[in-house]
């Protein structure tokens, strides 16, 4: 099993956005310095929290820093951007990163961005796909483009001198694009299956009950029939909470207590979707009531905590239960204790992946 990282970081309000950037920055290159194999940030543009404005902007300042492992747009927020500004931004970024770029994409689920940038009464599934649409097209073809959507029209024919380079958008350096990746965020998602038969790959997202995570494979292994490609998990890529000490109750504490970073980002994320009428995400039971969910049960559900055997012994059991992955995410949360989110990712990386790559039980999907 591969490691990666995943992180939507959730900062507290009165955090400097100095250090939470630093902090962040250092969590991608310990990865890397750790052997992970890839690592993505998402991005909003009004959320005092979740405060990564530009995913392309913030990867960017990794250029040079990171070694070995790929960076991905964790996502790049579709109907809130332009197809022409997303096709030079991650042409550029491609190449800035030596064609080690995954191109993580969305419709984009912060509703206050959505009313920010004007789109929170449009379809935006439907302008998610006439962007990526056009996107595509853009890399595909040559100016002067001459695309034409319902939402956006993309074109240089008035203006193109194309012996000394204007009008041309870049393509990237990864022909003919980087791969594609979505996250999935809802159970029984037909936005995989619609995403598989496209070629593209998914990741699941940390903040869902394991059961709802196991609804994801079926759907994926569809989208690839229909795309005419036999289904590899190896290429799904599954995020989770985890949080690993050298002790039990240092783990307990940083994870589950009152001032835990774990416990913040959760919360956030509860008033977030039961507000949006998303709570069923937290639900065992999709008909019990928001009410039933409740931030203990919530960290006792998502969160992955203990000493390296102990974690090793939970994912075994939870790859067993949702069908086995190729890469885990291991998702960023504040550095609420530094000396401590540190260690966590060493002894991951150090102590608890040996222990899973070691477990041949898993080498086949749940049915």
């Amino acid at each position: 099993m591969d490691l990666g990282f995943f992180t939507m970081p959730i900062h507290p309000l009165d955090k400097d956005w100095r250090l939470s950037l630093q902090q962040d920055r250092e969590a991608f290159i310990l990865a890397d310095e750790l052997g992970f194999t890839e690592a993505y940030c998402g991005e909003h543009t009004t959320d005092k929290a979740e405060n990564i404005t530009s995913c392309t902007l913030f990867l960017a300042t990794l250029v040079g820093h990171i070694k070995q492992m790929r960076l991905g747009t964790g996502t790049v927020n579709m109907p809130n951007t332009h197809p022409a500004r997303v096709a030079g931004e991650i042409a550029m970024l491609d190449h800035l990163l030596d064609g080690k770029l995954n191109f993580g994409i969305s419709p984009g689920g912060l509703p206050s961005d959505a009313e920010a940038f004007g789109t929170f009464d449009k379809n935006r599934l439907e302008m998610f796909v006439e962007c990526i649409d056009q996107v595509l097209q853009i890399w595909a073809t040559e100016p002067p483009y001459d695309i034409v959507g319902k939402y956006w029209s993309v074109s240089t024919a008035r203006t193109l001198i194309a012996d000394i380079g204007q009008g041309i958008i870049p393509k990237p350096l990864q022909l003919p694009h980087p791969p594609i990746v979505c996250t999935v965020v809802a159970p029984y998602s037909k936005g995989v299956t619609q995403a598989a038969a496209r070629g593209w790959e998914p990741i699941s997202a940390n903040f869902l009950m394991p059961q709802w995570v196991k609804t994801h494979w079926p759907s994926y292994e569809e989208g690839c029939k229909q795309g005419g490609r036999v289904a590899d998990p190896a290429n799904w890529r599954v995020a989770k909470s985890i949080f690993v000490a050298d002790d039990h109750e240092t783990a307990r504490q940083y994870a589950t207590g009152p001032n835990s970073p774990y416990r913040f980002y959760f919360n956030q994320l509860i008033v977030k979707m039961k507000k949006a009428g998303r709570a069923e995400l937290f639900k065992k039971d999709r008909s019990a009531s928001d009410d039933s969910v409740t931030i203990e049960s919530v960290l006792e559900d998502l969160v992955i905590y203990g000493t390296p055997s102990d974690v090793a012994d939970k994912i075994n059991a939870f790859r067993e239960d949702v069908g086995y992955f190729g890469t885990l995410l291991y998702a960023g949360h504040d550095w609420a204790d530094p000396a401590l989110a540190r260690r966590s990712m060493v002894l991951l990386a150090e102590q608890v992946n040996p222990r899973i790559a070691k477990a041949p039980a898993l080498e086949t999907v749940a049915a």
